[in-house]
């Protein structure tokens, strides 16, 4: 008989590493441009230091303020995941600290999402492994359960499930289906390279912005040169 919300489920279904690494390099703003600027994390999750992110999702959900699953998936989790955690939240209680993130650097997991807060953060932004989380408390954890391991969650307003992609950099973090991984990198490549294009023309002064005009035109804005009548309102002058 199944224990809803309190269960553990070992194995996921991952990417390949050749598809996760394609977007390594890419910056997150430019992935989630071309998923419509959707599937993006809540700024609220940060990141802690300036390592960034790339793995497939490993996901955790716990009680708030409670770090028993947590403390699981860091013993079940395979090299290069990331420990992707639905705390709803709460700031309340810390459910991780530094000896923890050693133990995952130590077996070689790819890095946090907290959607939730944690502590030591002096060490952690020494440490090579990427952290993101929404917030910072000394109140240390709990480690009681409930909660459940290798389901879908929400975390920072995104749904997550295990083995989806997940990017992060110093922008934040966005969400990918692996079954549009090849569309996906195709596009975001072919716009990494226009913006490249596009900081040339910049630095050229041949920067295109007709658009601007065209798209105002469009909305119906007019574009006017002020009046005479109001020049005379401004400088006072009606002679």
């Amino acid at each position: 008989m199944s224990n809803i919300g309190m269960r553990v489920y070992s194995n996921i279904n991952r990417p390949t590493k050749e598809a996760v690494n394609e977007f390594k390099g890419l910056p997150v703003s430019v992935i989630a441009d071309n998923m419509n600027r959707m599937f993006c994390m809540n700024p609220k999750i940060h990141p802690i230091n300036d390592k960034p992110l790339l793995g497939p999702a490993f996901t955790i959900k716990t009680r708030p303020g409670d770090n028993l699953m947590l403390h699981k998936a860091l013993d079940l989790a395979h090299p290069g995941d990331i420990l992707v955690v639905d705390a709803q939240g709460d700031l309340t209680n810390a459910i991780m600290g530094e000896l923890m993130v050693l133990w995952a650097q130590k077996r070689g997991l790819g890095g946090f999402i907290i959607d939730g807060a944690i502590r030591d953060v002096g060490a952690l932004r020494k440490m090579d492994i990427p952290i993101y989380a929404a917030g910072v408390n000394p109140r240390g954890p709990y480690k009681d359960g409930p909660g459940e391991i290798n389901v879908p969650i929400s975390c920072g307003g995104v749904v997550v499930h295990p083995g989806d992609i997940v990017v992060g950099d110093d922008d934040g973090i966005v969400v990918i289906n692996p079954q549009d991984t090849d569309e996906l990198i195709e596009k975001s490549k072919a716009k990494l390279l226009r913006e490249h294009q596009e900081m040339e023309d910049i630095m050229n002064m041949t920067w295109d912005r007709t658009w601007v005009d065209k798209s105002l035109q469009d909305r119906g804005c007019e574009i006017k040169n002020k009046s005479s009548k109001v020049k005379e309102l401004i400088t006072g002058n009606r002679d």
